[in-house]
């Protein structure tokens, strides 16, 4: 979905909101595939961003082949796999911090661009694709040893079912923890037709057979039974904060790790971050 929407978080009347609404309800009414179409590509085609850090001296690029297509890969380190999944319009390049921890850690940080992210191909992106994608790296290896996750990744990654991340330990950062209640709550407050957009979701459903309105990330949370340490700004203005905190106190597994003025997305590289990976890779060994 255009980040726009999917970052969302205005409330109260808009009068461009109010537009918006009447002229995608007219849209739909008048030209109901041609207003899907041109929804599907609104909501389901992420930016293409640009690396946002330096790339390290010994980084691997690769590939692997998925069912979303060719999916980008980025390796570094020896050791103990970890796999990083990047949230939604990121790019794996955003891990090259943390990357170069755990490859100092004695690990190898296994980080890919999803489809239609990066240098991934791809046309759109959605949940289903995600777990896709994320099922084809891990096949790619034999053995993981925990998986890092940020923002919209961490829904994948809890969505996904793969037996290799079944029991491992994970790193979740700014997490989307309640995705139904973002995704819908979003788009309701960008002003667009939910009727359009629920044709969006039900043409998603029906192409990959995966019910969207299923996709539950913190049920998925609750019944692990590995460590997981959760990294979260307090002032994290797309992804609540204090969805992670109700984690953290009703989930006996799961650790609260706060940061202040990181926001969503610098998060990812903080001090705070490099001391969790440290301490639930120490956990787990």
């Amino acid at each position: 979905m255009s980040e726009k929407i999917y970052f969302n978080t205005s409330q109260g009347f808009s009068f461009r909101r109010s537009l918006i609404g009447m002229s995608t309800k007219l849209h739909h009414a008048l030209a109901p595939k041609h207003a899907e179409k041109t929804a599907r590509r609104l909501f389901l085609t992420p930016n293409r961003s640009q690396p946002k850090n330096k790339a390290p001296k010994d980084l691997i690029k690769g590939e692997v082949q998925s069912s979303e297509g060719r999916l980008a890969t980025y390796s570094l380190g020896e050791g103990p796999v970890w796999v990083l999944t990047h949230g939604w319009s990121g790019t794996a390049s955003q891990f090259y911090p943390l990357m170069q921890h755990i490859a100092e850690r004695g690990f190898t940080a296994l980080a890919y661009d999803h489809p239609a992210h990066g240098e991934s191909e791809g046309v759109y992106g959605h949940i289903p694709a995600f777990v896709h994608g994320l099922e084809a790296v891990l096949d790619s290896v034999d053995h993981v040893a925990g998986v890092v996750a940020h923002s919209m990744g961490t829904a994948s990654a809890l969505e996904c079912r793969h037996a290799k991340i079944k029991d491992c330990p994970l790193l979740l950062i700014a997490p989307v923890l309640e995705y139904l209640e973002n995704l819908f709550g979003s788009v309701e407050r960008s002003g667009y037709s939910m009727r359009l957009f629920n044709a969006v979701v039900s043409e998603i459903e029906q192409e990959y057979r995966y019910p969207i309105t299923n996709i539950d990330p913190y049920g998925r949370l609750e019944n692990r039974t590995s460590a997981t340490v959760i990294v979260h700004d307090k002032e994290d203005k797309f992804s609540p904060f204090s969805v992670s905190e109700k984690a953290a106190v009703e989930l006996d597994m799961v650790a609260l790790v706060a940061t202040k003025g990181q926001g969503h997305g610098r998060v990812m590289k903080c001090t705070q971050v490099m001391e969790s990976f440290d301490l639930i890779a120490q956990i787990d060994k």
